[in-house]
């Protein structure tokens, strides 16, 4: 929540074109009540094939969501059944709910009656004590048996109490196998694995034994990961390659026009910080937007700027770096 809205898949995008994009997840109530085009509208055709994540846990308000999804042009609805904030057990939707299969069965099977792009399901290997292979293969069968075909893993377990919900992403263990024999038992379910993947040597190894990998913190904090993976992970031998640069310059225009609109330099540029991390000079990248782009009516050129100093250092600091 928070990360990946338009503007950070417009500019993931300029990396890769055939990973499924995500949006931030959006509750239910949200979608119904609130201002839809600021939380579903899409930039444009570029981010698709992008998928609409939904929290919630009223089968009815889920299934009306997911028609409005639908109707926004989302190739796939999403169900977080990961999510462990307090923010999200207190609205009762999000982790807390692989403690109540059924009821997760009851959404999705109302969400499918209404749209006809996939719905799918995220989860974690299981929560607090009911972490058992067997109550794991349960919520697996009672949500697939509600016609669900395709599950995103987090491989760890959540801790509802006592962890916050970054610890929840790192403490409790990963156990990849646990996935992994999800995948042997039901081998007509798309199986897609999350948790710790870090580069593309990693997913291809779990490509060996799931279907598909989600990235999630490695592909925000050091994006460029995602620019090699048309090429290694679809096969695409002829992908374009694209350079830190020309990605930049690629969302120079789409910058330029949300700054005539009103909006501000730093809704967009804060998903670039990455781009140019472990490089010569990267921080110089960093640091010149992080600290000039957050002002009020940043113009365009503080971008051009930090292309720049990372491409040849700033003059008035050439020998500091």
């Amino acid at each position: 929540m928070d990360w990946t809205d338009r503007h950070c898949r417009t500019f993931h995008r300029q990396l890769t074109k055939r990973a499924l994009l995500y949006t931030e997840m959006v509750t239910a109530p949200a979608v119904l009540r609130g201002d839809r085009e600021r939380l579903l509208g899409l930039a444009g055709q570029h981010e698709h094939p992008v998928a609409l994540q939904l929290g919630g846990s009223d089968p009815e308000a889920l299934a009306d969501a997911a028609a409005v999804g639908a109707e926004y042009g989302y190739d796939e609805i999403n169900l977080n059944v990961g999510c462990p904030s307090d923010r999200v057990q207190e609205g009762r939707f999000g982790a807390c709910l692989m403690a109540e299969p059924e009821l997760v069965a009851k959404c999705v099977y109302a969400m499918q009656r209404n749209v006809k792009v996939p719905v799918t399901v995220k989860c974690r290997i299981g929560i607090d004590d009911q972490d058992s292979e067997a109550d794991f293969q349960r919520f697996i069968d009672t949500v697939a048996n509600a016609g669900v075909t395709t599950f995103v893993v987090h491989a760890r377990k959540a801790w509802l109490k006592g962890l916050s919900p970054k610890e929840n992403r790192e403490i409790p263990p990963l156990d990849y196998s646990r996935v992994y024999r999800l995948k042997a038992s039901h081998p007509e379910l798309t199986i897609v694995i999350n948790g710790g993947v870090d580069n593309l040597d990693a997913a291809e190894e779990h490509l060996r034994h799931v279907d598909g990998v989600m990235m999630g913190r490695a592909a925000y904090q050091t994006p460029y990961i995602l620019s090699d993976v048309d090429r290694r992970i679809f096969a695409i031998t002829d992908a374009p390659a694209i350079s830190r640069r020309d990605a930049v310059e690629a969302m120079l225009p789409y910058i330029a026009e949300h700054i005539a609109s009103g909006g501000r330099l730093n809704n967009i540029v804060r998903h670039m910080l990455g781009l140019y991390h472990a490089e010569p000079r990267g921080r110089l990248f960093r640091r010149h937007l992080s600290e000039n782009a957050p002002r009020d009516a940043a113009p365009l050129t503080v971008l051009k700027e930090a292309l720049e100093y990372v491409e040849s250092g700033p003059r008035r600091a050439s020998a500091a770096e």
